[in-house]
């Protein structure tokens, strides 16, 4: 994966921060848009995540496996809650994807790079869920491992 694909971020501010570390210290990861190509980005993130030991559940309604683990349609074919869901999907879709994180029970919601949208950061806030939009969470790992 190039470093456009996950810039270095900008040092994030303390509830940020503290938000990363929480979703960071999660166990079952939950990818929305994770892809089967290993030369896309979700791909490669779910990956390194996965070697880091994290448990994967993809979620795309394209593809029958990734990662070696079957995908799901939706998040709401989860039949345990996700700590975390990662999303990999245009901003416009992420509302829709806030609502089903809250309704699955997740503790957070990660919107990764070039991801932002102000509603679903209020769909989020507003559950109590741990929000962070426009960050890698791979790079975020590595910089906590240094």
């Amino acid at each position: 994966m190039d470093g456009q694909a996950c810039p270095m971020p900008t040092n994030p501010s303390q509830r940020d921060g503290d938000a990363i570390s929480r979703m960071l210290a999660a166990k079952r990861i939950a990818i929305v848009g994770l892809s089967d190509d290993p030369e896309r980005t979700s791909n490669n993130v779910g990956a390194y995540l996965q070697k880091a030991g994290y448990q994967i559940i993809p979620i795309n309604p394209n593809c029958q496996t990734a990662l070696g683990q079957p995908a799901l349609a939706s998040l709401s074919q989860l039949k345990q809650a996700p700590d975390v869901v990662l999303v990999f999907r245009r901003s416009e879709y992420t509302p829709a994807f806030a609502e089903q994180a809250v309704a699955a029970k997740a503790k957070g919601l990660w919107l990764q790079v070039g991801i932002r949208n102000a509603e679903t950061k209020k769909i989020a806030e507003n559950s109590g869920l741990d929000y962070i939009e426009d960050r890698c969470m791979m790079v975020e790992h590595m910089r906590r491992r240094r």
